[in-house]
């Protein structure tokens, strides 16, 4: 059975990433501890355990060396509410988001997360009573157009039959009429203190709703089930216990990505941008510190979340972050500059590897790529050399290569079905050498 991320010793952790990050060790390390800390924390007494908060990361690195990627996996690895971010979309005068809305963001993704698991526990009940309301629509209308006397819907034998056949997908384009509820429903909650363009957008939706009166519709099964899962799902999941559960997986184990936090620094200067940058530093202080923030589904202490944030620093410094900020993020990874070496391993070892995809993609036209070490091993250094030439987008580079040097094929995959196409050094050489000779050229190309 497959652990969770709460459940992982960190070297477990850091094996997971492995599959799909190379490199970055110290990265992985200071994140599998900083989770494995969190699952260490709720085991303490309760005295204990409100004296230890999670020790936030900065992770500084130049792009595609796989910052994202490793907050993406985590987040597909958590058993816990997670959210990425851009630091770059909140504003001081709020022309863009209000920075709480990461809080309520959080929330809403733990309140979905829950919702699903308590509707898998309650598959089976739920799953009957789609059932029921199904044949409850189509056996009166069997019934209309064959004749009263040749379908006897209360008759449990041919209810049975019907049954068997609807699983069978008999009558999934078949048309029902039903009466379908509006799809906005008011939820009662409490609004963000902000104010929040979201909020307003959000009340209005739920206003607008009250004024909406069910309603008769035609559709096939196959919509109509989709409909009445919702609303069964809706029915046998108590939301009280959801929103509960969520609250406390939000405050106790949420995880918030805060990417690009570099770009709300400020510089040596005092002009105008600058400062609205350091308002949104001091907007987004509280909230790693510990703060309150009012969701419809209640409030939620920020406290014991984990903040990861992440920033190449081209062009700042972390020591341009104000002084408060940076004191709450006190564990800072330094993550490098990929070699050729690492592009060569990160197209040969990951379990979701550009060579594997391509692969697989060509296969469906019925066409063979072989990767020889060698074509490898040019890719790799067309790749590392482009990036030293060019601006340096990291890993990146490897899907604008890979994209070019397979262009041909990919484009007449018909005309080399049932082929082999072998991806040597010469092929790589003939189809990339130009570009990565000429740092004009590969500006526009790569």
């Amino acid at each position: 059975m497959t652990r969770t991320l709460d459940e992982m010793y960190p070297s477990e952790i850091v094996a997971s990433l492995d599959k799909y990050i190379i490199g970055q060790a110290e990265a992985k390390k200071m994140i599998a501890i900083a989770i494995r800390n969190r699952s260490r924390r709720k085991k303490l007494d309760d005295a204990m355990r409100e004296e230890v908060t999670p020790k936030n990361i900065l992770m500084i690195g130049p792009t595609g060396v796989g910052k994202t990627e490793i907050a993406r996996r985590i987040a597909k690895l958590a058993n816990a509410p997670f959210i990425k971010v851009e630091a770059t979309k909140y504003t001081e005068v709020y022309v863009g988001r209000d920075v709480e809305s990461m809080v309520k963001d959080l929330m809403a993704s733990a309140v979905t997360m829950v919702s699903d698991e308590f509707a898998r526990l309650k598959e089976a009940d739920v799953g009957k009573a789609v059932d029921d309301r199904l044949l409850d629509l189509l056996l009166p209308q069997v019934k209309k157009e064959a004749g009263a006397e040749s379908v006897q819907s209360s008759d449990d034998s041919t209810r049975e039959q019907f049954r068997e056949m609807l699983h069978k997908g008999v009558f999934e384009d078949k048309m029902v009429e039903m009466v379908v509820s509006p799809a906005s429903r008011v939820e009662i909650g409490v609004m963000g203190t902000g104010n929040s363009m979201d909020d307003i957008q959000e009340a209005m939706n739920n206003i607008g709703s009250i004024f909406q009166k069910p309603r008769k519709r035609r559709m096939t099964i196959h919509r109509a089930r989709e409909i009445i899962r919702e609303e069964e799902t809706a029915k046998a999941v108590d939301k009280e216990k959801v929103v509960e559960e969520a609250k406390v997986r939000t405050e106790q184990m949420g995880i918030i990505f805060i990417d690009e936090i570099d770009k709300i620094t400020g510089g040596s200067g005092a002009n105008r941008g600058e400062v609205s940058r350091e308002g949104v530093q001091r907007d987004i202080l509280p909230i790693v510190e510990g703060t309150r923030v009012n969701t419809k589904w209640g409030v939620v202490d920020t406290t014991n979340i984990l903040f990861i944030a992440s920033g190449a620093f081209s062009f700042s410094k972390p020591s341009d972050l104000i002084p408060e900020l940076q004191g709450r993020f006190p564990i800072r990874v330094e993550l490098n500059a990929l070699s050729s070496d690492d592009f060569y391993r990160i197209l040969t070892e990951p379990e979701n590897a550009l060579t594997k995809q391509y692969s697989a993609l060509l296969a469906t036209e019925n066409v063979t790529l072989d990767f020889t070490d060698d074509g490898l091993r040019r890719i790799a250094e067309t790749a590392y050399q482009v990036n030293s030439d060019t601006d340096n987008i990291g890993a990146r580079r490897l899907h604008t290569v890979m994209e070019k040097l397979l262009e041909e094929v990919s484009f007449k995959a018909e005309d080399y079905a049932g082929s082999t196409v072998t991806i040597d050094g010469p092929y790589v050489d003939e189809r990339l050498g130009d570009i990565a000779s000429s740092q004009d050229v590969s500006r526009y190309i790569l």
